[in-house]
């Protein structure tokens, strides 16, 4: 049976134990229920820390955990790494759960090497380049027997540490700063439609964080600086969840067509009741740039909390928002609103009534697409962008603010 430690800001709060996620559990330290309060979700809103927590939740408390490992073709690439079976979560979280999203850290006490000593190793454009280009064989950038990060997701990337001017790859755990993003050949225009997503939050006030279309030797790439990376933190780490890990949901269950687990009703329900009006106002604005600027893919893993030192909470920054509706897909939204689910069939009015249909909403909706719209139009085109990506997020805004459904013009015809 492995026996992984659970470490938050300095505090040991618990343990992981078992070597199945279907048999495993999370056991509380008794002086993390001291520090933190009893019951404390700072862990997460699905682990609030007990003494004795019911045996039919476990599966819901490990599964906090296991949301903290990548999916697809990373996770795959993670196990080979590491001599392990893909569907190893326990095993994967031994290896790999020294830096993860948020500041959870977790390591095996068993293990003679832990725990480790986290450093720095210093590389160029050029070894960044090299490791961007070996991204399968090293995903994240993990060195193969120094390497300890694991982040969720889907997409190509590694993590660097940024000092000054300088970068280096973390080793051992290190914290790292920054996420490096690389396209994939049949989506060129991918980064550049990202960091527009970005800035389009950024501008209507969703996120503060950096975002930079980048050329490393020769390697286009976008530099994502970490929002749960902050130098006053204990260890340098913010700790955050994300809305799978939040409501209880596994994996696909992020798109609320895979069992309803995650719908907006539900995490609107847990920011009222846990984060506070500020955080709701967030919530609101960020579904209205969803559907102003056809990000389909806003899931719940691309949601989150934010679970500060002093005890605080707080709606995540919006990360990983990205144009898709010009992509070839089915456009669909993650997320039902107001029960649609087509993005072109989805109207300003739906988006109030999905939050109540208060004058107050309206307001926050209304100015949230303007925004949108008067931005878009003040950045342009860019060549490295898809060519419909500007123009449709225009045409969205207006549709959205004449009443209309979002849906592209029919002299486009589409």
């Amino acid at each position: 049976m492995r026996r992984l430690a659970v470490e938050l800001y300095g505090t040991r709060v618990g343990w992981l134990e078992g070597v199945d996620p279907r048999t495993a559990d999370f056991r509380a330290d008794p002086g993390a229920i001291e520090t933190f309060g009893l019951a404390s979700t700072m862990v997460s809103e699905s682990l609030p820390l007990v003494p004795r927590p019911p045996a039919r939740r476990a599966a819901r408390r490990v599964n906090v955990f296991v949301e903290l490992l990548p999916e697809g073709d990373n996770r795959a690439a993670l196990a080979a790494m590491a001599g392990l079976r893909v569907d190893d979560s326990i095993g994967l979280l031994a290896r790999f759960g020294r830096d993860v999203a948020g500041a959870l850290q977790l390591w095996d006490v068993d293990d003679p090497t832990e725990p480790r000593h986290p450093s720095l190793e210093p590389v160029s454009e050029t070894e960044i380049a090299r490791i961007l280009d070996d991204v399968r064989r090293a995903p994240l950038g993990n060195l193969r027997d120094l390497g300890k990060t694991s982040l969720a997701g889907v997409q190509q990337k590694i993590v660097l540490v940024r000092q000054g001017v300088r970068w280096f790859r973390p080793i051992g755990g290190y914290a790292s700063t920054h996420i490096v993003k690389v396209a994939a050949s049949a989506t060129p225009t991918m980064l550049a439609d990202e960091w527009l997503g970005h800035e389009l939050a950024r501008r209507v006030g969703l996120a503060t964080h950096s975002a930079d279309l980048v050329d490393i030797a020769g390697v286009p790439a976008l530099v994502v600086e970490r929002f749960d990376r902050h130098a006053a933190a204990p260890d340098g780490r913010l700790h955050q969840e994300d809305m799978n890990q939040a409501l209880g949901a596994s994996g696909n269950e992020k798109y609320q067509r895979f069992g309803g687990v995650v719908t907006l009703d539900r995490i609107d329900q847990l920011v009222q009741h846990r984060l506070g009006p500020d955080a709701r106002v967030a919530l609101i604005r960020r579904v209205a740039l969803t559907v102003a600027m056809g990000d389909l893919d806003a899931h719940a893993k691309n949601m989150g909390v934010m679970h500060f030192p002093d005890g605080g909470a707080s709606l995540a920054p919006s990360y990983d928002t990205v144009p898709l509706a010009h992509q070839r897909n089915d456009g669909e939204v993650a997320l039902a609103v107001a029960g649609e689910y087509r993005h072109a069939a989805i109207t300003l009015d739906m988006i109030v009534e999905q939050f109540g249909g208060t004058d107050v909403v309206r307001a926050e909706v209304v100015q949230t697409v303007e925004r949108v719209r008067d931005a878009v139009r003040v950045l342009g085109d860019d060549d490295r962008r898809h060519p419909a990506v500007v123009p449709d997020i225009v045409q969205f805004s207006e549709n959205l603010l004449a009443g209309r459904p979002a849906g592209l013009s029919a002299a486009r015809g589409r």
